[in-house]
């Protein structure tokens, strides 16, 4: 197949392109459509609305999403992002860019988001009782003015859960955690069209934070993630929505495209290192990596899984591990 050159990775006959005429790159070629994509992620509004208390982090830790929560906010570069879009084709699930077609697989889910990607699958309906799912694993009801469909407003959970009371037991903590996980998922993992909702379907999933940990929470982020580019690449989209922050640390990752030199720009936030590989700060997860991730580092490295078991690792610039 014949390319236009190293600038454009696009074939010269373009109508291998599945779905071309509806494209963002098609639009961009003929200058009817050159805006760089809106921002929906809510992060920073959400760590701002809602500090963590100490006493809920076991239960956020034993869920699996300590190590979001620790990614923190970090500044999208959204004519990154616009790029990217205008690169994705919806037919391969893949980046058509100068070098080659890349993707985002499993294995950069698990390192740079630190989340499972075995187990079971995230499954369930968004046909149910809001209010009777609300009233047992939050201990609140919300209001109908709270609510939009099967998703719950992320600034009501805020105010309803984010400071339990200093005598709270047990079974409060627990509910407050759930409602952290919530937003967090809300707001960061799976955004929606405006970043102010979290989705009830993933809350009956936090009954059991033990059996939370088990799913495939990485496989589940990925699909969502993907769907989110096909619907920004097509119909002259405005935003996109989605995990943001995978697309563009696995940018800076594999491609090195728009990354800051670290090294010169030291008031810009340097990446974090990934949650699911070991560290001995006191304020990272201890304990074995999470199963099914185990393996993955030490190959990439040529390192045997055994030998890796008594070493640390943290996110190095330029891809490497050290």
């Amino acid at each position: 197949m014949a390319f236009r050159g190293l600038r454009d990775a696009d074939p010269l006959d373009t109508s291998v392109l599945v779905l071309q005429d509806r494209h963002r790159s098609h639009l961009v070629d003929i200058e009817q459509f050159q805006e760089v994509l809106h921002p929906r992620q809510q992060m920073r509004a959400f760590l701002s609305m809602w500090r963590m208390d100490p006493r809920i982090r076991p239960y956020v830790i034993r869920a699996g999403f300590y190590g979001i929560y620790r990614l923190s906010h970090i500044i999208i570069d959204w004519p990154l992002i616009t790029y990217l879009v205008e690169r994705w084709r919806p037919k391969t699930h893949t980046f058509h860019v100068p070098v080659e077609e890349m993707m985002i697989t499993l294995q950069d889910v698990a390192i740079i988001l630190g989340l499972r990607i075995d187990g079971p699958a995230v499954t369930g309906t968004c046909v149910l009782d809001a209010a009777g799912l609300c009233g047992e694993l939050l201990g609140v009801i919300p209001p109908d003015e709270a609510l939009r469909g099967s998703a719950i407003s992320i600034g009501w959970l805020c105010q309803q859960l984010s400071t339990p009371t200093p005598d709270a037991d047990e079974v409060g903590l627990q509910r407050s955690a759930r409602g952290f996980i919530l937003a967090l998922m809300g707001s960061f993992l799976f955004v929606d069209k405006k970043g102010v909702h979290a989705h009830l379907c993933f809350l009956s999933l936090l009954r059991d934070f033990t059996q939370t940990s088990s799913y495939s929470w990485g496989g589940v982020v990925l699909a969502h993630t993907y769907r989110e580019l096909y619907r920004a690449s097509l119909d002259r989209r405005r935003g996109i929505s989605g995990c943001i922050t995978l697309i563009q640390l696995w940018s800076w990752e594999r491609l090195h495209v728009g990354r800051p030199d670290f090294g010169r720009l030291a008031s810009y936030p340097a990446p974090p290192f990934p949650h699911a590989l070991r560290d001995d700060d006191a304020d990272v997860v201890t304990g074995d990596v999470a199963e099914g991730v185990d393996d993955v580092l030490p190959v990439q490295q040529g390192i045997e899984p055994e030998e890796s078991q008594s070493q640390d690792y943290h996110w190095g610039i330029g891809g490497e591990y050290h």
